[in-house]
């Protein structure tokens, strides 16, 4: 009876393959964030480029404002500039691709400033007070936040294997 309670009891041995494949899949998750927000920016933008009234909340203010302003050039009898207008919007959404990219390089100071940039972005919803919006960059930041935290991790332990394997002296 003893037997079977300690049995029961024990817990399982740590399995670090597992471990550091949930890290990686963290860490990936989160900057692959980058990529959806850029993605959806883009389409945000030709929507409204093709005259639909909808639009993804995860998508950048910034692109929304450029298409705004793009939108009140074209319906004010102004010049059709949406080629222009959309040209930026796709600069601004690159540049989240080069951050995505370059984040899953493991390059930790990329990541923090693309944060920070999403953080800048969602205080324009906050000043047009678009409340779904800013909680979907809430929600995405912390989503952001995990894959750095697992990053940090992550390069804490390639620094320790790169100390194990170099020789001494």
């Amino acid at each position: 009876m003893d037997q079977v309670k300690d049995a029961q009891t024990t817990q399982p041995l740590p399995n670090p393959a597992a471990e550091q494949l949930k890290l990686e899949n963290q860490f990936k998750n989160g900057a692959n964030w980058f990529y959806w927000i850029a993605g959806l920016s883009v389409i945000n933008s030709m929507i409204l480029i093709f005259g639909g009234e909808i639009s993804f909340i995860v998508g950048l203010g910034i692109t929304q404002l450029v298409d705004a302003i793009a939108w009140e050039f074209r319906n004010s009898g102004g010049l059709n500039l949406d080629f222009i207008f959309f040209t930026a919007s796709l600069l601004i959404s690159g540049i989240f691709v080069l951050f995505g990219y370059l984040s899953r390089k493991k390059i930790m100071g990329i990541y923090i400033a693309g944060m920070i940039l999403y953080v800048l972005d969602g205080l324009i919803f906050f000043l047009v007070s678009d409340w779904l919006s800013m909680g979907f960059h809430l929600f995405v930041l912390f989503s952001l936040f995990g894959g750095l935290k697992a990053l940090r991790i992550i390069r804490e332990q390639e620094k320790a294997a790169n100390l194990l394997t170099k020789p001494i002296g």
